[in-house]
């Protein structure tokens, strides 16, 4: 076995143990203790981001037993393993066209003072749909990463839902997008929840985050 198939192992192991809800932090003063290392997740609303921290974990529903009703606006801390080796942070999703201004505010002051405040935050994964590729709303949170001066990594999700060459053409756009931002992580993930492509990888690429 190679290095990076006994690293890839170790994730898909430590993705396959315990993975627990922690709390809901609808501000600040809400916030777990810094204590482990952090890895956000952000999409705009309906990317796939549940139904991914889903296939990552392996399970059916560990993303939906704290988002309900009226929790949509916090950030979701889940602890993985045992002992605690670091938290993945759900963010809010974005891009909720609907949603009153002052709603809209609330939570670009909640991600925001995150972002820059956190230190503990190694790493966020933000979430583009295949079928659509990068939208103003992506482009808008990926400045707010640069200008926190986050590392982000592009997940492109529901690779399966397009065809392979309008795939690679959402791909090299979205490369071409990421090169524009200071922050970016150069490589693009590409996975599928329903197919589980790229969801190894990705495991890998979230634990070597954590461990940076």
């Amino acid at each position: 076995m190679t290095d990076d198939e006994a690293f890839a192992e170790r994730a898909r192991k430590l993705f396959s143990g315990p993975v627990v809800f922690l709390k809901s932090a609808p501000a600040l003063k809400f916030l777990p203790d810094p204590e482990v290392p952090e890895v956000a997740f952000c999409g705009r609303s309906n990317v796939g981001k549940s139904t991914l921290l889903n296939a990552l974990t392996g399970r059916k529903a560990i993303a939906r037993t704290s988002v309900t009703p009226g929790r949509t606006q916090e950030l979701n801390f889940f602890d993985v393993g045992d002992p605690l080796a670091f938290r993945l942070v759900d963010m809010p999703g974005y891009g909720f066209a609907k949603a009153p201004p002052k709603v809209v505010e609330q939570w670009r002051r909640l991600v925001r003072d995150f972002l820059r405040g956190r230190q503990v935050l190694k790493r966020t994964l933000l979430l583009v749909d295949s079928r659509h590729g990068v939208k103003p709303v992506d482009v808008e949170m990926m400045q707010m990463l640069d200008e926190a001066a986050v590392g982000y990594r592009i997940v492109l999700t529901k690779a399966d839902k397009v065809k392979a060459s309008e795939l690679e053409r959402v791909l090299a756009d979205v490369q071409a997008e990421a090169r524009k931002h200071s922050a970016a992580y150069p490589v693009v993930h590409v996975t599928s929840s329903e197919t589980k492509l790229g969801i190894e990888d990705l495991r890998a690429a979230v634990l070597a985050d954590a461990e940076t």
